[in-house]
């Protein structure tokens, strides 16, 4: 939460403001002889109200990830896994000075589908391959291509594009740089076999760094990046930087 507020006659310029935001990040993991399911949960939502503005978003994320992996060596797994990326709530471009919708959930939402190996060195480290990853892009509002031309890659009048051959990777790292302080990098790319060109490939980058400062209060700051031409053809970035309440709860074992 952040909060600042002015005086009428205050000299050095300024506009009462209050933010508002929250990270939820979530493992459940199951693990039994070579068989493991891992699923992660990471949903990031801010919002902020300007005087004499309506209030608009900060940051709006939504993360599902869930996968079935057999242990083949002590390295190496076979995985197949489902992984669904969105938003919570409609984004708008004010940039002519007009309020324009441009995306809402489920527009765009991605499903993706892998079937592949997993490098899995560490608890801190894993890779995932995936030769065979079929991809569905959902913009359920079949008016959205007014604002968006682009339309996010799904035919006009269309709700789902289908790109069923395809490649694609995922990169975690998760590592604790000391007692407080936490890094997360995750990185996708995805490739259309059909379309496949150097700039045609998709990435998405994550960058999550925490920093505990006490045991109720911690300073986390994220961004994210991507590039994707049925989006734009420049790459898109987004930061926030928070200090607030933090609450954790496990029931992994400690070893």
């Amino acid at each position: 939460m952040n909060q600042g507020s002015f005086s009428s006659n205050w000299t050095g310029g300024g506009v009462n403001s209050v933010a508002l935001g929250f990270y939820l990040n979530g493992r459940a993991n199951y693990k039994k002889d070579k068989w493991t399911w891992d699923n992660t949960m990471d949903f990031i939502y801010g919002i902020v109200k300007n005087q004499d503005e309506d209030a608009r978003k900060s940051n709006d994320r939504i993360f599902l990830d869930s996968k079935v992996g057999y242990k083949i060596s002590d390295r190496w797994n076979l995985f197949t896994s489902l992984n669904f990326l969105s938003q919570f709530a409609p984004g708008y471009d004010f940039s002519d000075g007009n309020r324009t919708l441009i995306s809402k959930f489920a527009n765009p939402a991605y499903l993706t589908s892998s079937w592949g190996l997993e490098y899995k060195p560490n608890s801190e480290f894993m890779l995932r391959l995936s030769p065979f990853s079929p991809r569905f892009t959902f913009v359920t509002d079949t008016d959205l291509y007014l604002t968006v031309p682009e339309n996010y890659g799904v035919p006009i009048g269309d709700k789902v594009r289908s790109e069923w051959l395809a490649f694609s990777s995922l990169l975690e790292w998760n590592k604790k740089l000391s007692e407080n302080v936490t890094l997360l990098v995750r990185h996708q790319m995805f490739i259309n076999y059909e379309t496949l060109a150097f700039d045609a490939i998709d990435h998405r980058l994550d960058v999550a760094l925490t920093a505990k400062v006490s045991n109720l209060i911690n300073v986390s700051l994220t961004s994210l990046s991507i590039y994707d031409l049925d989006q734009d053809d420049k790459i898109q970035f987004s930061q926030g930087l928070a200090l607030g309440i933090s609450f954790s709860r496990s029931t992994f074992p400690k070893e």
